[in-house]
C-alpha cells in the first residue's frame, strides 16, 4: 500500500494538519474494498479528491470513473441522466439512452452533492445500493450494474432526514464509512504552504513571476475565516498573481482582496417576540400585526362603551354623535391619532340614518392599510427618538438593518 506521503505527492494534496491526513488514510484503507463511502466537508474543501484516491487505489482502477454533479441536473431530467431512459418514455425521447450507472458498470461512480436529490431519485438510488438493480425510465425491466458508489455533501444529512428532505435508509446506505474533510480555517498551518502552491502554479500558467506574500501579511491570511475554502483563497491568489504589478503582496494589498465580513448586527426584540436573524421582513410585518390587534381591540372596547353610553339616547344626540365626532373605530380622544372617515360612516350621513344601535357600531369597517400603519410606526418612532436610527430600531423591536431597509423603501 501506498505511504500517505506518496499519495499526496501523486494527486497534489498540500498540507500535513492532523485532521486532513485522517480523512486520507480512511480513502486509501478502504479504497481495496467495495464498501461505499460518503465523504462531508464544507463547499470548496476539496472533496472531489476523495473519490478519485478511491478509484485509483481500488481494483476498479482500469474501469470507468464517472463524477455527477446532482445539484446542476435539473429534477425533470436527473432519473434519466443516472438510469437511462427508452425511447418515447417522455417527450423529446426520440431514442433510447444509457445512464451514468450503465456506463460506470464495473467502475466508480461520484455523486457529488448528493443531498441535492429529489426524493423518488433517492428511492431509485436505495434500490441500486442493495441489489445492485435498476430500471431505466419507461422500461419495466430491471438491469444489472456493477458498480462502487462514492457519494459526497456539504449539508447536514441528519438535518435534512429531520425535515423530511432525505431518506435515512439511504444515508445509512451511502455512509457506511463517512470520511469529513476539515474546513480551511481549521487548518491554518496549511493555508500558507497552499498559497505558494497556487502563487507557483499561476505564475508557470501565466508566465509572469510569482507573487510572494509580505512577512506582515501572513497573520492576516492565516486569521481569514475562507468561508469559500481552498477554492476561494485560490481564487484570490490567481488574481493578486494577475492584477498586481509589485509581486510582494502587503498587508494592505491583500485585505482590499479579501471579502468584508458581514457585521453581527444584534436582534433586539422586546419580551414576548422571540428571537430572529432579521434576514427578512417578516418580524416588523408580525409587529405590526401585533400593535394593530390590540389597537383593533381598544377600539372595539372604545366603541363597546360610548355605544352603551349613547344608549337609550335621542336619535338626535346620536347623530349629533356621529356627526361631530365621525363615530368610526379609529377615533380615540387622543391627539396622536388622526381624524378618519370611513365609507360606512359617510354612507350613513348621505341616507341620514342617525339611530346608532350597538350592532351597527360593530360593523364599522376596521380595515387598515397594513403599509400605511407600518410607514406611521417608523416615523412617530423617529420623531421621538429625535431621528436617532438606533434607538427607533429598538423601540420597533427590530434591527437596524430591517430599519435602514424600511426607510430606503419609503423613502424617508
Amino acid at each position: 500500500m501506498d505511504s500517505l506521503q506518496t499519495i499526496k505527492q501523486r494527486f497534489g494534496i498540500i498540507g500535513n494538519n492532523p485532521m486532513l491526513n485522517v480523512a486520507l488514510e480512511k480513502a486509501i484503507r478502504v479504497a481495496p474494498t467495495d464498501i461505499s463511502v460518503l465523504v462531508t466537508g464544507e463547499s470548496g474543501v476539496g472533496k472531489e479528491i476523495l473519490p478519485k484516491i478511491i478509484h485509483q487505489l481500488s481494483h476498479r482502477k482500469h474501469s470507468k470513473y464517472i463524477a455527477v454533479n446532482c445539484g446542476a441536473i435539473p429534477e425533470g431530467t436527473i432519473d434519466s441522466e443516472l438510469f437511462g431512459h427508452e425511447k418515447g418514455s417522455f417527450t423529446g425521447a426520440t431514442q433510447s439512452r444509457n445512464g451514468y450507472f450503465e456506463e460506470a458498470d464495473g467502475g466508480t461512480i461520484f455523486l457529488d452533492e448528493v443531498g441535492e436529490l429529489p426524493l423518488p431519485t433517492q428511492v431509485r438510488l436505495l434500490r441500486v445500493l442493495e441489489t445492485g438493480e435498476f430500471m431505466k425510465v419507461g422500461s419495466s425491466k430491471a438491469q444489472k450494474t456493477d458498480v462502487r458508489i462514492v457519494a459526497a455533501t456539504n449539508i447536514k444529512i441528519l438535518d435534512a432526514i429531520q425535515k423530511g428532505e432525505f431518506r435515512e435508509d439511504l444515508y445509512y446506505r451511502l455512509s457506511t464509512v463517512e470520511i469529513h474533510l476539515p474546513p480551511l480555517r481549521d487548518r491554518a498551518e496549511d493555508i500558507h504552504l497552499l498559497f505558494r502552491k497556487f502563487a507557483s502554479d499561476f505564475a508557470v500558467k501565466y508566465k509572469m513571476p510569482t507573487i510572494k506574500i509580505d512577512d506582515d501579511a501572513i497573520p492576516v491570511l492565516l486569521n481569514y475565516p475562507w468561508n469559500g475554502n481552498i477554492r476561494q483563497l485560490k481564487n484570490i491568489t490567481e488574481q493578486l498573481s494577475v492584477i498586481e504589478q509589485n509581486r510582494n503582496i502587503s498587508k494592505d494589498v491583500l485585505q482590499r482582496y479579501l471579502p468584508a465580513q458581514p457585521a453581527n448586527l444584534p436582534a433586539v426584540i422586546k419580551d414576548g417576540y422571540g428571537s430572529s436573524d432579521f434576514s427578512n421582513e417578516r418580524e416588523i410585518l408580525y409587529k405590526v400585526l401585533f400593535d394593530m390587534r390590540n389597537d383593533i381591540n381598544d377600539l372595539k372596547n372604545l366603541t363597546k362603551s360610548l355605544s352603551k353610553e349613547n344608549y337609550g339616547k335621542s336619535t338626535v344626540d346620536n347623530s349629533h354623535l356621529l356627526m361631530d365626532k365621525d363615530y368610526d373605530e379609529d377615533y380615540d380622544d387622543s391627539n396622536d391619532r388622526p381624524e378618519i372617515i370611513r365609507p360606512a360612516v359617510k354612507e350613513r350621513r348621505e341616507t341620514a340614518q342617525y339611530n346608532v344601535s350597538y350592532e351597527e357600531a360593530e360593523t364599522v369597517d376596521e380595515s387598515v392599510s397594513l403599509q400605511e400603519k407600518e410607514l406611521e410606526m417608523i416615523k412617530k418612532s423617529l420623531e421621538r427618538n429625535k431621528g436617532k436610527r438606533k434607538l427607533a430600531a429598538k423601540e420597533l423591536g427590530i434591527s437596524e438593518r430591517t430599519l435602514y431597509r424600511k426607510l430606503k423603501q419609503f423613502d424617508l
